[in-house]
């Protein structure tokens, strides 16, 4: 019995260490072949202007005084020099023997001189041969050759939950090492229209910009791109961007210097759940057009606010972020088919893709009417007037009410004064709206506790807002 229990306690304990082997991989066969491609960009930015008072932004007692002062001169007086040299610090990864090199946008957006240096500690002057800020992605090109060159993976590929590693310069430190696991795929970032990104919980601070994410058979999947922080430094939420939409940009850039995306010329937007009910849609899916460019694509091919594209060139839209995704990585001038839902029912139409234009012109937003004796909430805690005959010639419109004011139970939705309402939506119909007289009918044929979506204009931008639960007033 001794020699039984004796037994199955070694037979435990083995089981035990082996699980915990195989749990936590070794990553010094990684780190010591793929390191190599791995540099650290510097660079330097010179801020040309007069001498002004610049206070030194810690005293000496603050535990961030001896790393913010390396890079923040101080001179006597308090004064910042006539020609102030802003240096920062990134990551980056060969692509080539012949020296390109993939990094971050941010990295060397506006640098005046790049410097790369490499883990055998070599220096060399860098040339950007283009940059991407809608994605993030820059190209540099060293003169060298015979250099070591990473190994790319397949994204696509990669599992919520397995293991990766990243290789940078935090703060500076050369060469190094973190590593984690996916914690999610094709996040969409506020403002980030064209990037899926991979999201970790590998450890990235300042410095690791730029820099490679490995999978455990030493291949790039991605560059790590930004952090999730409110105290700017790791809190456990990193994003790269996947290697294949790095690739495809570089491809551009290193033929051109520049990205040529397509667009459709619309504004889009989520589509909840009680915008799907509003719009006669069985599920929450596509994407809902709010408002179409007057002249582009999406206008010619005969998509209307209001529409939900559902499919693009026969891939599902599940998110509204996938459309612009799918949409940027098709050529300019190809004939794509769409699918989408209008009134009810299924449509397919065919459009050209336009080109994503560099600069966008803004609309300017209307002022408040403010005449007259004070009025009334309506049955959404809306106080609205008709737009005058200069604010329609201003912002091209028959129609539409300028919200004056939110009271009550409408403050506690997403509307505010100086939205203009352009129409409401009810089981897949849409009722332009033309006076406060009609609108106020219109509201009183909602019941007690319906939800009423409405098309609003905000400035250059159209949205649909739901507001849940009427009362009834």
């Amino acid at each position: 019995m001794k020699r039984l229990i004796a037994f199955i306690t070694i037979f435990f304990i083995s089981s035990l260490v082996l699980a915990q082997t195989r749990g936590l991989p070794d990553f010094s066969e990684l780190a010591e072949k793929q390191g190599p491609a791995v540099v650290n960009i510097s660079t330097t930015h010179v801020v040309r202007g007069q001498s002004q008072m610049m206070p030194f932004p810690f005293d000496e007692n603050d535990p961030a005084f001896e790393f913010f002062k390396r890079f923040v001169p101080r001179n006597p007086g308090g004064t910042m020099p006539r020609d102030f040299e802003n240096k920062s610090l990134g990551s980056g990864f060969i692509i080539s023997g012949d020296g390109y090199i993939l990094t971050n946008a941010h990295v060397v957006d506006g640098a005046d001189e790049v410097t790369v240096r490499l883990t055998d500690k070599r220096e060399f002057k860098a040339k950007t041969i283009g940059a991407d800020k809608r994605t993030d992605v820059a190209l540099i090109k060293i003169e060298a050759s015979g250099l070591p060159v990473v190994k790319l993976g397949d994204p696509a590929q990669l599992k919520v939950g397995e293991w990766v590693v990243a290789i940078g310069s935090p703060f500076g430190f050369d060469n190094s090492v973190t590593a984690g696991i996916v914690s999610a795929k094709g996040r969409s970032l506020p403002q980030e229209n064209y990037v899926p990104f991979i999201q970790t919980d590998v450890a990235i601070n300042p410095g690791n910009s730029g820099g490679p994410l490995f999978n455990m058979r030493g291949e790039v999947v991605g560059i790590n791109s930004q952090i999730y922080s409110r105290s700017g430094g790791y809190m456990g939420l990193s994003f790269a961007i996947p290697i294949d939409v790095a690739m495809e940009i570089q491809n551009q850039l290193r033929a051109s210097g520049k990205v040529s995306r397509g667009r459709l010329g619309v504004v889009i937007q989520e589509v909840s759940k009680e915008l799907a009910e509003s719009l006669g849609l069985g599920k929450p899916m596509g994407a809902v057009v709010n408002s179409v460019e007057k002249g582009g694509p999406a206008e010619k091919a005969g998509i209307e606010a209001g529409d939900v594209i559902l499919k693009f060139d026969g891939k599902t839209i599940n998110n509204s972020a996938d459309l612009p995704r799918m949409v940027g990585i098709t050529r300019p001038g190809t004939r794509s088919t769409i699918q989408l839902w209008r009134k009810g029912a299924n449509r397919e139409i065919a459009v050209v893709i336009g080109e994503v234009p560099d600069e966008k012109q803004a609309v300017a937003k209307p002022q408040r009417n403010g005449k007259g004796p004070e009025q009334a909430a309506n049955r959404l805690g809306l106080v609205v007037s008709e737009l005058t005959a200069d604010q329609k010639r201003e912002l091209k419109m028959n129609g539409g009410l300028l919200i004056e004011d939110v009271r009550g139970a409408g403050a506690r939705t997403e509307l505010r004064p100086g939205d203009i309402i352009i129409a409401v939506i009810s089981k897949g119909a849409t009722t332009e709206v033309k006076s406060v007289d009609q609108f106020n009918k219109l509201l009183a044929q909602f019941e007690k506790g319906s939800n009423v979506t409405l098309l609003i204009r905000r400035g250059e931008m159209q949205t649909f807002i739901t507001i849940k639960g009427l009362n009834g007033n």
